[in-house]
Order: structure tokens, then C-alpha cells, then sequence
């Protein structure tokens, strides 16, 4: 049954790719023409490229349909933006720039001649015109210009603010524009403040004035020497936007590296002494046929308006490794694999992982297709070539070799019994040396050893395992926007954000007395968070007009709906504190209403997660009390931590998804039910090895290395699968002959493949942005573990496995056998058992 479901389909495939391969050779220049023409019409597509990049941190790293973006919706409705600016309240994070100013020696910063500098740059800022001066563009709260509160205190003193009971009553700013703060035990009196922090909020309703004026910003802080005794770090509202798009510049002079790399190791692999049997032109137009891929699938794609993310320019790194990883085995199996497991990362929320796998998957399908026929013909004409014995370079007939010297004079020599090349030193190496050594006893306990060591080191790293992309890592290494960030973590830690508490719910009784209890409950609940602090009341707009209810002497107790409402409006209307922006009354009805909390000691991702998920349990909590409270927590920043709540699932998930895909293809493909399980558990044990190994290279779980995992699959099945399917081809009798078998037709193929594919995202290991550097390390991961589990695991757990003896020594359809390597490339594109070199080919 085996034998007849395998033959099924690889039968008809083979003969359908004999007839394509006497085509390719009897026309080999009509394919050549057809394929160039096909890649530069397509290619025109790029001429769309400027217009559909997309490089929008929050449209391509935040999860599509995240839940805080739906929370945002229906804060934006029911609280629209005032015209009275209140930094509190902001539904994003606002227009602004930022200023961090710390000693130079990390040393008190609240001193006069400290304050002497800050006070000038501050004054150097709101002077910056580009057009318009910053009082024509700031953020305006009773029609004067939001400005920081410590510099009001000095302003209206003239001396440094050295009492907190002051900074207190100022919005409590020491919490967030103050830090490295010490108190004097027992008092109010400050002995140091490490840092201050300033922002300069701009009117968000002027868009594009605020761009030129935030790079006038930027200009000035970038040059600026005048500070004499601070050190300042500078960041934008627009910062890190532009930083990433800065990226893309820093890739770009990597692409020359890595295609000379590319066309250096393929003309090595491809060269022979024999001057006949080598095969440099078939190298080059390898890097080329490759090449077209990218232009012909990007072009494509971008006439039909696929956003073109940021991730995708790591995509002809990969094109490039994928073509001559490629070389030794089948490329329409490994094509089907790699295909697949892209087009389920289609799956994922994030919009960088989906232009990725687009853009990707679409690329290695043209590869195919150029293979099997731009290349199919350059191989075609290059077996013209050494039929006619002529030399590689100059394309002159040259004397028949009789040995395997070779020379620059003489070549064209085969082994006259076999009718093929001569064995390469390669070859020789894995049947006579490795596959024996590899098989033995002995060596094959350590190796088991050796896989339990490896597998407890992954096990563990996976423990280690961090979640989220933390957003400094989208500027590129040595960026201002690092040296902010860095500052905020170690001065600005100690609090989180202000998190608003919606209550959604227009049905709710706010007059009722019950109601008012629950809400005090629910409130209470937040208070007593670990990522809270219950001595900082939150910011209610109701226990404020409590409070102002019982100045004036109103009964609470004793007030209805109609009283309580009339009195609110008085309220509303005599409240400096901005409460009226917190309350959607209108109509003479409570549609909505929203408080404030803040949170705690938010250093890590960890405990930006732990926020996230605690807040949303606690609210959750809250519509279960006996009076329900129907609320939403939200803050702008739940937008990026968002990531946490989707990023394992949707890992997880894609994962199993594609194991379970690979395993229905391996069943297809592989005449051993058995022997598929095993393909299938050499992907999980590679992916939980680069998922280990990568928590402990220091490498987050987030929307990048979600790409790499999901590539993992792909090629776990290229070195797996393969190998496995050459072990129970074998005709050999013993289960160590067949490994020894299956080494001597794989082994070569799957170290030039590990190599060709690691040389052509190595150069990533030296880019300055963490997108890049994130890309090599886990590609380098997947490859190093995919090529042992090939060479070295795989063949001994198959030794083991007796079930695989016998099933199919009668099986004639193997894989492509790269035992003579000089014919690699020929195989690769499936025209068998001919060169195609004639074109009477049958």
C-alpha cells in the first residue's frame, strides 16, 4: 500500500519532469530569453516600491485586531480630544520631544549651575523656528503653553526646588519627570535628583508643522555643546518611526557582500580540476537565476499593492542561501515544504510576519519556476558544452582525459564502468570514513549522550524565554533614541503608566448608593494590584465631586438621578483639574466615564506582561460583582503590549499547524509511516533547540524571530525528510549499511547547503539594527541544528528503528543522488537519467 500511494504521485511527477527536461534541452535558448523577459517585466513593479513601502511601528508589530486597539475605538467616541491639553487623558501618545538631563558624573542635578544649563537649553528649544515658533504649535492648557512643572517652580521662585511637598502638589511630576530622587528621612527636604525630564507637547491638529519643527528639534539637540556641567539625552514622537525607516539604508551595501559570497562559494562547489567538468558558468547563473526570483516575485507583488514591510528586505538573503541549499536534494519537495510553511505564517496577526511570508513564499516559487527553466537551460547547454569536451572558459575542444588528473589542456575524463564522473574527495569522506566511523558502537552512545545534553540545554533556555519586541530595538545600534531609552530605564522605572479605567456602561447608576459601593470595590480591587500602589488614590472625577458635593453641602445618600445630574453639570463647569474631559455627558445622560490608576515598578517586558493580563483580569473581575461594572482598561502603550497576549499562542499555533502540515507531506512522500513520525519529531526537537538556544543568545519571542520559527519548519523537513527517505530506499541489508548509504548520498549535499545558507546571512550578523542581527542568529540556529540532525542524529535513531529494515529495498524511486557531486546541480532540477544535452532526447 506503501509502495503503490508513494509511486502514485512521484511516478507521474518524474515523468512529467523527464518530458519538461528534454523540452528545456531541445529549446534551451527560448527558455533562457522567456525567463530573462518574464523577470524584467514583472520587475517593473518596483517602480511601486517608494508608494507601497510600510514601515509603521504600529501597523506592523502590533497585532491587526489587538484588543487595545478596539479599546482605543471606543475611548476616541465617547472622549474626543479637548482643546484644553492634558497629558493624562491622551488616547495616543501624543506630539512631542523629549529632553532627559542627567549629571555628567551621575551626580545631584539640583543645583544652581546645573539648573543654569537646563534653564538655557530649555530656552534654546522653545526659540527653534522652522516656519512657526513653538508657541504658535505647543499644546495649550488655559491658553498658555503646557510646559514642565519643575521649571515652573523655578520660574516663579527664582531658586532649585529642593522641598518634595512642593513637587507633590504639582500633578505629582517628581514621579514622572524626576528621577534618582532621595529624601531626607523623617522630612520633606530633598537631598538628590539624578535626572530631570522634560517634554515640550505640540497641538497633534498640526501635523506637518510639527514635523519640521521636531526636526528643527532634533537638529539643534544633535549639535548642541553648550551644556557645561549635564549630559542630555533627546527623543521624539517621530523618533523611532524614523529610526526604523533608517534601517533599510543600513542593510542595503550588505546585498553586494552577500551576492559576491553567494557566487564565491557556488563557483567553488562547482569548480573541478578537470577543466571540462567545471562548472562555473552553471555557479553564476545559479546567483543570477536567484536574483531574478527576487525581481520577478517582489515586482509581481507590488504591482498587485502588497505592502512592502521592512522584514521582507531580509527575504533575498534567504532566496539566496534557499537556491543552492537546493543543489543535492529535490526542489520540488523542498519547494512544497518551504512554500507551505511560509504561507501558514500567513496566519499570524502581525503585519511585518504576513508581508514576509508573503513576499518570501512568492519568491521561492519563482525560484522554482526559474530553475526548472532558465537554469534547467543553462544546464542544458552546458552539458552541450562537456559533450563536446570543450573547455569551461573558452569554450574550445580540448583532448580527452583518460584519467582523473585532469589539467588546463586536456579534461572531459569518466569512470568508463559506471559512466559517470569520478568520485570526489567529498564523497570518498562520508562513505568511506564518516558513515563508518558514525556507526559504531561506541559513537553512537556518545551521540545519544550528546542529544540528551542538547536537548536538556534547550529544554531549559526555553524556561528563559523573554516575550515582546522591545521597541529601542528598532533604531539601529549607537542611536540617540538607545541612549534615551536607556536613561528612561534606569531613572524612570520605578513607575508605569497612568492606566484609565473606562466605564462603558451608560445604564450605570452613578447617583445610586449600591452602584457607588461596587465602583469603590472595583477600585479597590486595582489599588491592591502588586503593579499598583494603594497609597496613590486614583484620579476620579466622581470621588471629586464627592467631594465638592459635600463642601457645598449636597446629601448624597438622599440625591436622585435628577439631583445628581444637575449638580454634576455644576460641577463639570467649575472644574480646573480637567474632570470634565472624563465624563461623556451629554443629553442629560452618562454615556461614559473614565478614572485613572497608576501603575507600579514596570522595568522588564515580564512585568509590562504581568500588567497587561492583571489590569484586563481585574476589570474582568469587576463586571462579575453583585452591581456590576462594566469597564476597560487602557493606556496607549497597551497598543505595543498587546504583543504579549498573542505572540506565544500565535507561535505555538503556526508551529503545530505546520509540523502537522510537513507530516501529511512526509506520509506522501516518505514510503515509511514510521519513519514520517521521525521526520516530524526532528522538526520538534530543531524547534525547540532554536527556541531554546535563542532565549539564551539573548533573543525575545516576538514578531522577527516568529518569522525564523516559522522558517525553522521548512528546512528542519529539507535535512530531515531526505535523509530519512534515502535510509529507507536503501538496498542494503543492514540498518547500518543503509545509514552509511544514506550518509554517502546526503551528506555532502547537506554541509554544502548548511554553508551556502549560513554564507548568505552571515553578513546580517554585522548590521546595526536588531531586526538583522535577530534574522542571522536564529538562521544561523536553525541551520547548524537542521544539518546535525541530518549528518548526525537522524542517522543513528534510524539504526535503531527496525520497522524501516525491509518496507522498500525494492523501491527504485530515490531521491536525486548527489553521490557524484560534479552532477548536483543537474539533478537539482530533476531532469533525470538525461543531460538533455541531445536534443533527440526520448
Amino acid at each position: 500500500m506503501a509502495k503503490c500511494k508513494t509511486d502514485c504521485i512521484e511516478r507521474p511527477l518524474s515523468l512529467a519532469f523527464e518530458k519538461l527536461g528534454c523540452v528545456v534541452g531541445r529549446h534551451p535558448y527560448v527558455f533562457i530569453i522567456g525567463s530573462l523577459y518574464v523577470a524584467a517585466a514583472l520587475g517593473a513593479g518596483f517602480i511601486f516600491l517608494q508608494e507601497m513601502e510600510a514601515n509603521d511601528i504600529e501597523d506592523q508589530f502590533t497585532p491587526v485586531n489587538g484588543r487595545a486597539k478596539l479599546e482605543r475605538a471606543i475611548v476616541v467616541e465617547n472622549f474626543p480630544q479637548s482643546e484644553e491639553f492634558s497629558e493624562l487623558r491622551l488616547s495616543s501618545e501624543g506630539t512631542y520631544a523629549s529632553l532627559i538631563i542627567t549629571g555628567l558624573q551621575g551626580e545631584n542635578i539640583l543645583t544652581e549651575a546645573a539648573f543654569n544649563d537646563i534653564i538655557e537649553l530649555d530656552r534654546q528649544v522653545k526659540s527653534i523656528t522652522t516656519g512657526n515658533t513653538f508657541e504658535n504649535l505647543c499644546a495649550k492648557s488655559n491658553g498658555k503653553c503646557v510646559s514642565s512643572a519643575i521649571l515652573d517652580i523655578y520660574n516663579d521662585t527664582k531658586k532649585v526646588p529642593l522641598n518634595i511637598t512642593n513637587l507633590m502638589n504639582n500633578d505629582m511630576f517628581w514621579e514622572t519627570t524626576t528621577g534618582g530622587v532621595e529624601i531626607k528621612p523623617n522630612t520633606s527636604e530633598l537631598t538628590s535628583v539624578k535626572a530631570v525630564r522634560l517634554f515640550y507637547f505640540l497641538d497633534e491638529m498640526k501635523t506637518k508643522e510639527n514635523s519640521y519643527w521636531l526636526d528643527g528639534f532634533l537638529k539643534l539637540i544633535s549639535n548642541y555643546t553648550e551644556q557645561k556641567t549635564v549630559h542630555v539625552s533627546y527623543f521624539t514622537s517621530i523618533s523611532r518611526q524614523s529610526e526604523l525607516e533608517t534601517n533599510s539604508d543600513s542593510i542595503i551595501p550588505l546585498f553586494s557582500v552577500t551576492y559576491i559570497l553567494a557566487i564565491t562559494i557556488s563557483i567553488m562547489s562547482c569548480m573541478r580540476l578537470d577543466c571540462v567538468r567545471s562548472k562555473v558558468w552553471v555557479a553564476a547563473f545559479g546567483v543570477v537565476s536567484a536574483g531574478m526570483a527576487v525581481l520577478a516575485s517582489f515586482g509581481l507583488l507590488l504591482f498587485c499593492g502588497m505592502p512592502f514591510g521592512m522584514t521582507v528586505e531580509t527575504a533575498p538573503f534567504l532566496i539566496l542561501a534557499e537556491t543552492y541549499k537546493e543543489a543535492g536534494v529535490s526542489i520540488t519537495i523542498t519547494t512544497l515544504t518551504d512554500v507551505l510553511a511560509f504561507y501558514i505564517g500567513l496566519m499570524t496577526p502581525f503585519r511585518s510576519v504576513q508581508s514576509f511570508c508573503m513576499y518570501t513564499s512568492t519568491a521561492l516559487l519563482f525560484c522554482y519556476i526559474f530553475n526548472i527553466t532558465f537554469f534547467g537551460a543553462c544546464l542544458a547547454l552546458n552539458g552541450r558544452r562537456e559533450k563536446g569536451n570543450r573547455h569551461w572558459l573558452t569554450c574550445m575542444e580540448v583532448p580527452q582525459a583518460t584519467g582523473d588528473g585532469g589539467g588546463c589542456c586536456v579534461g572531459g575524463a569518466y569512470d568508463e564502468k559506471t559512466h559517470k564522473e569520478f568520485e570526489m574527495p567529498m564523497d570518498s569522506f562520508f562513505k568511506h570514513y564518516y558513515g563508518p566511523f558514525l556507526t559504531r558502537a561506541w559513537v553512537k552512545t556518545i551521540v545519544c549522550l550528546i542529544y540528551a545534553g542538547y536537548l536538556s540545554v534547550s529544554i531549559f533556555g526555553c524556561f528563559q524565554m523573554q516575550e515582546g519586541l522591545d521597541v529601542k530595538n528598532l533604531a539601529t545600534d549607537g542611536s540617540y533614541v538607545g541612549s534615551y531609552y536607556d536613561k528612561e530605564d534606569e531613572y524612570f522605572s520605578a513607575f508605569g503608566p497612568n492606566v484609565m479605567l473606562v466605564i462603558k456602561d451608560e445604564n450605570f447608576q452613578y447617583w445610586n448608593l449600591t452602584a457607588r459601593e461596587s465602583l469603590d470595590l472595583c477600585l479597590e480591587k486595582f489599588q491592591n494590584l502588586t503593579v499598583a500602589n494603594s497609597s496613590i488614590s486614583p484620579v476620579s472625577w466622581l470621588s471629586a465631586y464627592m467631594q465638592f458635593g459635600q463642601n457645598a453641602g449636597f446629601n448624597f445618600s438622599l440625591m436622585d438621578e435628577t439631583q445628581f445630574k444637575s449638580n454634576l453639570t455644576a460641577f463639570l463647569n467649575q472644574s480646573i483639574q480637567g474632570f470634565s474631559q472624563d465624563v461623556n455627558f451629554t443629553e442629560g445622560q452618562i454615556h461614559a466615564s473614565r478614572m485613572f490608576i497608576q501603575a507600579v515598578n514596570i522595568r522588564t517586558a515580564i512585568d509590562e506582561k504581568n500588567m497587561l493580563d492583571t489590569f484586563r483580569e481585574t476589570a474582568e473581575k469587576c463586571g462579575k460583582l453583585q452591581t456590576p461594572v462594566d469597564l476597560i482598561v487602557y493606556h496607549p502603550t497597551f497598543i505595543y503590549f498587546d504583543q504579549y497576549a498573542v505572540i506565544v499562542e500565535n507561535t505555538i499555533q503556526n508551529i503545530v499547524v505546520a509540523t502537522c502540515a510537513m507530516l501529511v507531506i512526509s506520509l506522501l512522500l516518505i514510503p515509511n509511516p514510521l519513519c514520517s513520525l521521525w521526520v516530524t519529531f526532528a522538526i520538534a526537537s530543531v524547534i525547540v533547540g532554536v527556541a531554546g538556544f535563542m532565549a539564551l543568545w539573548d533573543v525575545s519571542l516576538d514578531a522577527v524571530s516568529m518569522i525564523i520559527l516559522v522558517v525553522c519548519i521548512g528546512f528542519s523537513v529539507d535535512f530531515s525528510a531526505h535523509i530519512s527517505y534515502a535510509f529507507v530506499s536503501s538496498e542494503k541489508s543492514s540498518a547500518n549499511e543503509k545509514a552509511i548509504d544514506a550518509i554517502n548520498k546526503l551528506g555532502y549535499p547537506i554541509i554544502q547547503g548548511a554553508v551556502s545558507t549560513i554564507a548568505g546571512v552571515v553578513v546580517l550578523a554585522a548590521a546595526k539594527s536588531y531586526i538583522f542581527r535577530t534574522f542571522f542568529k536564529i538562521m544561523f540556529l536553525v541551520i547548524l541544528f537542521g544539518a546535525a540532525h541530518g549528518i548526525i542524529f537522524i542517522p543513528v535513531f534510524l539504526t535503531f528503528l527496525g520497522a524501516c529494515r525491509n518496507s522498500q529495498e525494492k523501491n527504485k524511486q530515490h531521491l536525486p543522488e548527489p553521490s557524484d557531486t560534479s552532477q548536483h546541480q543537474v539533478k537539482a532540477v530533476v531532469i533525470q537519467n538525461v543531460w538533455c544535452a541531445d536534443p533527440d532526447c526520448p
